[in-house]
């Protein structure tokens, strides 16, 4: 165990960071463990009570004990000996539906359920240890992840462009920067969308005291710029299928926007979605919904279509996927239930 009058500035350079937080305006005091556990996902807390008692959490360059009170403006870090688990890439023969491939790039369909990349709490049986065994060229970006341009969430479902070389990744980047990719999503949302077509803006960025979660600042104060288009699909009853296009590419963009205009993702458990959100109080519509919920275990949302100009041919190209098993199946359920509630 460390000692933490010992510990000198020398050691703690050659620590490895795993997590730094800055604490919110509003943070009020909270225990340091406390507050690392709404910040660190899948974190347990004996785990960083033990990281406290060996010394590897620093608050604002000095060492603390698990009982320190965070308050706002500290920045908490989390250092270890050894470098984080997600840069020790493995290649791993993990399947992958690959839609097209050449020389400087390739376009996968992820399913749902994979993580993207490694990171705490899952450091395999991602796409890029798939990608690692698929292929030895990819190229490095600017946060040390092999091929990936852009990226989706574990539970979506979709299309994604991986550079194998450094110089598809620098264009397929400036392109996403530049918003002149083209992403189309389909997305299942509570309640009735009134306006068959719409735009939400307003800034994301982290949650002020829930790091796990996004949100929208209205006036722009924090955050970064969000545009997305949306437009309906179907309406079915107490749930609707939109189309969503992206203008820009913010985490969680779409899963936050669509509840802040009050129409959360179905069974998006993040933002709240997992819960009856729309519908009468009977005991039939509360099973319905949960033999939704069972069909769909995760977030209604699919990458399905994906644009953009190719590195080296300056073609524009565009790919299309079909909505998995899971969400079609949702869909057709809530089909099924809005046409016999009209009939009634």
């Amino acid at each position: 165990m460390r000692n933490l009058e010992e510990d000198t500035e020398l050691e703690k350079d050659e620590l490895f960071e795993h997590y730094s937080f800055v604490a919110s305006k509003g943070q009020e005091p909270l225990r340091v463990d406390k507050f690392l556990m709404n910040f660190i996902e899948n974190a347990v807390r004996n785990k960083i009570q033990q990281a406290a008692r060996d010394g590897n959490i620093w608050v604002n360059d000095v060492q603390v004990k698990q009982n320190y009170r965070v308050k706002a403006g500290d920045t908490v870090r989390v250092l270890f000996e050894h470098p984080p688990h997600e840069y020790l890439l493995v290649a791993e023969d993990i399947p992958l539906e690959i839609v097209y491939e050449d020389d400087v790039l390739l376009v996968v369909n992820k399913e749902p359920g994979m993580v993207v990349h490694p990171g705490h709490g899952n450091y395999s049986g991602t796409l890029i240890n798939a990608l690692m065994h698929h292929t030895q060229d990819l190229a490095i970006n600017s946060n040390e992840r092999p091929g990936l341009v852009h990226r989706i969430d574990k539970d979506t479902s979709g299309l994604l462009v991986i550079a194998k070389t450094d110089a598809a990744m620098t264009h397929l980047s400036k392109q996403f920067f530049d918003k002149t990719s083209e992403r189309e999503y389909v997305a299942l949302v509570w309640g009735n969308v009134e306006e068959d077509e719409g735009t939400v803006e307003g800034h994301v960025g982290r949650h002020p005291t829930n790091r796990l979660q996004m949100t929208v600042f209205p006036d722009g104060d924090q955050g970064k710029e969000a545009v997305t288009h949306y437009k309906v699909l179907e309406r079915l009853g107490y749930v609707t299928l939109i189309s969503c296009k992206l203008e820009t590419g913010r985490t969680h963009q779409i899963r936050v926007h669509m509840k802040h205009i009050g129409h959360t993702l179905f069974n998006d458990e993040r933002y709240g979605g997992e819960r009856i959100l729309k519908g009468t109080t009977f005991t039939k519509y509360k099973q319905f919904v949960e033999n939704a919920f069972k069909i769909l275990p995760r977030q209604a949302l699919h990458a399905k279509t994906l644009g953009f100009v190719h590195p080296v041919t300056g073609e524009f190209m565009q790919f299309d996927s079909e909505i998995p098993e899971d969400m079609t199946n949702c869909i057709e359920k809530w089909r099924n239930y809005a046409k016999h509630s009209s009939e009634e």
